[in-house]
């Protein structure tokens, strides 16, 4: 069994590779940071491939599914991703659509090429990580809300699809509250909430995953809220997540 994870340097997609190798899996690590791809390569205990490649552009995207495609993959997963926090008047436009080529159109890219080889073979596994942040509007994190909004509609809907024509194909989408990652130093921004451990994140997504579920929320807290937030009032749902938002400045 062979698996792409793309973010693997850090956080849920290390501790991803190091679950997957101890489980056989042969990995591809794709990421812009050789140097800890390396280092992540000596901790596994199967075959590791190392493509670098810088996802938020489109021919690194077309080049990592070339460099790969021959290979068979049985899993997909989707991970590299980062935030912009501040108001969005105020926000780096260029950041922002670096963002949205990395959250959003590596994402699209990839689903969509890995898919269409999937559907040929009837069989493989897409997870694509997404955040609890796409199930509320998100007021300072506005445009990070909405990439992973876009993450999780789109996965759903492929699922639907896939479903409605007896495809063996998987699709999975993780939606982890707060994780200790290098999510808030890149975001500049500290957790309102304590974070989860990235390890336990990692090892409950796959065994969910593994199980054949569509939308994986780890954690109580997060679980309530994704319920909790349909008998919310909108307006009242937006000054609460304002709140918690304004909390994570540095």
């Amino acid at each position: 069994m062979i698996a792409l994870i793309t973010g693997a340097t850090s956080g849920i997609g290390r501790d991803m590779a190091v679950i997957l190798s101890r489980q056989g899996y042969d990995l591809i690590l794709a990421s812009r940071n050789t140097a800890k791809m390396k280092q992540l390569q000596k901790r596994l205990k199967t075959s590791v491939e190392i493509v670098t490649v810088d996802l938020s552009k489109e021919e690194d995207c077309r080049r990592l599914y070339d460099t790969v495609k021959e290979k068979e993959i049985d899993l997909l997963i989707n991970n590299a991703g980062f935030g912009v926090f501040g108001k969005f008047h105020e926000t780096s436009l260029e950041k922002e659509l670096n963002m949205i080529d990395l959250n959003i159109r590596a994402v699209h890219m990839l689903t969509k090429l890995f898919l269409q080889d999937f559907r040929k073979r009837n069989r493989g596994t897409i997870l694509n990580v997404s955040s609890s942040a796409s199930f509320f509007p998100g007021p300072l994190l506005a445009s990070y809300y909405a990439t992973k909004a876009y993450v999780l509609r789109l996965s759903l809907a492929i699922y639907e699809e896939l479903r409605r024509e007896g495809s063996n194909v998987q699709i999975s989408v993780l939606c982890p509250g707060p994780v200790d990652t290098g999510f808030n130093e890149r975001a500049n921004v500290r957790f309102s909430l304590k974070g989860m451990n990235s390890r336990k994140v990692a090892a409950y997504a796959l065994k969910k995953m593994q199980e054949g579920k569509l939308v994986i929320i780890p954690g109580f807290t997060m679980q309530a809220a994704y319920y909790g937030r349909r008998v919310i009032p909108l307006k009242l749902l937006l000054k609460g997540t304002y709140h918690m938002q304004k909390k994570k400045e540095g």
